[in-house]
């Protein structure tokens, strides 16, 4: 890969770093601040009120996925990234200054409320900006390692968080860190994405865009367009939903499973997360460069077939684990699995479809399966909790990996398409095709 690939992914990484380190802060700070904004009553009835607002959040994923998306391939992806960031900054402001429920009642809830919204309307552009543009930006044979860069820039936003937790908890006291220490992540989210903002202001286009028309055709980046590739979008739907629960599960939830369910102290189930992070984060690359020689269907079966069979073992062994080496082990094992759908789901996506549409043709039914999916795990597992049944959670995991793995087992391959080809004849990709292209459509 030359210097300036090397470049545009760069700055593409590090704006979506900042993206998600502003939006899974809220998942990994919930803890202290969830009592703030209401009552004092049951702790973990008021973890899921907290947990249901970072729900809503991925409910504006699917707005966020159709307007910025729509930008992305009208004018350009450039100016889609620019905006996202944009939007995240200002609800990473809006949460530092809420107001709790001793100052302003419901208020600072109303307030956090419209931060989620915001964010919910920046991550669900970003995911398909970001997905586009590492996609586009990188040599045809190297699409998986550049692409791969998406999920260590998300892991690194949420490790910096994570690590960033675990010097207030060792720096502040427990009573500080619930009083206002909490609101730390959220000034430094905003200070970072000022940052990216002036990059991705100056950052270039990619070849794929700028060489393909796209910017000329009437249809570009709307619905009726993307109607024409249906049956990709229901494919990207299908392809996220187990990919995304066991993620969720594995990472924004996963601390507070282990503190709460296993009964680890707060600081060493952050310590947990964070060191299992960090290995997960250095081999998405790799992973990513695996599948441009061997291709993408077989590490996504991969991980669904470990998903579908290893999470209820593990999530009950963890429950067990007591101490960090125990718990860090489980937590790599199922980190691993998941890294076949992570490092590799953005350029599949992004394969998919035609230049004219394909940051919305990734963003929308991504972000739907998203908030029906992604966004609802933490709820959904704090529920079986609530009930008594926590173990029902572990099999809904795995059910949700159990249907992608239909998907995975029936699509076929998208390695070797020509990102500039797709969709370039007029015909859905599902139909007959010129000699040489490769059809990416589930094999009937």
């Amino acid at each position: 890969m030359g210097r300036e690939q090397w470049k545009k992914i760069w700055v593409g990484s590090a704006g979506n770093m900042v993206e998600w380190f502003d939006w899974f802060v809220y998942a990994t700070f919930a803890v202290y601040f969830a009592d703030s904004f209401f009552p004092e009553g049951n702790e973990t009835a008021n973890l899921m009120n907290t947990m249901g607002i970072f729900a809503v959040g991925f409910f504006m994923r699917p707005v966020g996925g159709w307007m910025l998306g729509r930008i992305g391939d009208r004018q350009g992806r450039k100016a889609a990234l620019t905006l996202t960031v944009t939007l995240m900054s200002a609800s990473a402001v809006l949460i530092a200054i809420a107001p709790t429920y001793d100052v302003a009642g419901y208020g600072g809830v109303a307030v956090l409320l419209v931060a989620r919204l915001l964010q919910g309307l920046s991550v669900g552009g970003e995911y398909a900006a970001s997905a586009t543009y590492l996609t586009e930006a990188s040599a045809p044979h190297r699409r998986g390692f550049a692409s791969s860069f998406q999920y260590v820039s998300m892991t690194a936003g949420q490790l910096i968080g994570l690590g960033l937790q675990i010097v207030l908890q060792r720096t502040m006291s427990d009573a500080a860190l619930h009083s206002w220490g909490w609101r730390i992540p959220f000034l430094v989210g905003a200070l970072g994405a000022g940052i990216v903002f002036h990059l991705r202001r100056s950052m270039l286009e990619t070849e794929v865009y700028a060489e393909s028309g796209a910017a000329e055709q009437e249809d570009r980046g709307t619905l009726k367009a993307l109607w024409q590739h249906k049956r990709e979008a229901f494919l990207v739907m299908a392809l996220t939903m187990g990919g995304t629960v066991a993620y969720y599960t594995y990472t924004t939830y996963l601390t507070k499973f282990l503190s709460r369910s296993a009964g680890m102290e707060k600081s060493t189930a952050s310590l947990v997360s964070f060191c299992a992070l960090f290995v997960f984060l250095c081999i998405q690359p790799a992973a990513g460069l695996l599948s441009d020689r061997i291709g993408r269907r077989p590490l996504l079966i991969t991980f669904a077939l470990g998903s579908t069979f290893l999470t209820v073992p593990i999530m009950t062994m963890l429950t067990h684990a007591g101490t960090f080496w125990p718990a860090f082990g489980l937590a790599l094992l199922a980190l691993v699995v998941v890294t076949g759908y992570t490092s590799i789901n953005a350029c599949v996506k992004a394969e998919l479809f035609p230049t004219r549409i394909r940051a919305l043709g990734v963003a929308l039914p991504y972000a739907l399966a998203n908030a029906l999916f992604g966004g609802t795990a933490e709820y959904v597992a704090l529920w079986f909790k609530k009930a008594g049944v926590e173990s029902g959670f572990y099999w809904y995991v795995a059910g949700c990996a159990a249907v992608s793995l239909i998907v995975y087992l029936t699509m076929r391959e998208t390695r070797d398409i020509d990102l500039g080809r797709v969709g370039a004849d007029g015909r859905r990709a599902g139909q007959a095709r010129p000699s040489g292209a490769t059809s990416i459509t589930p094999a009937s």
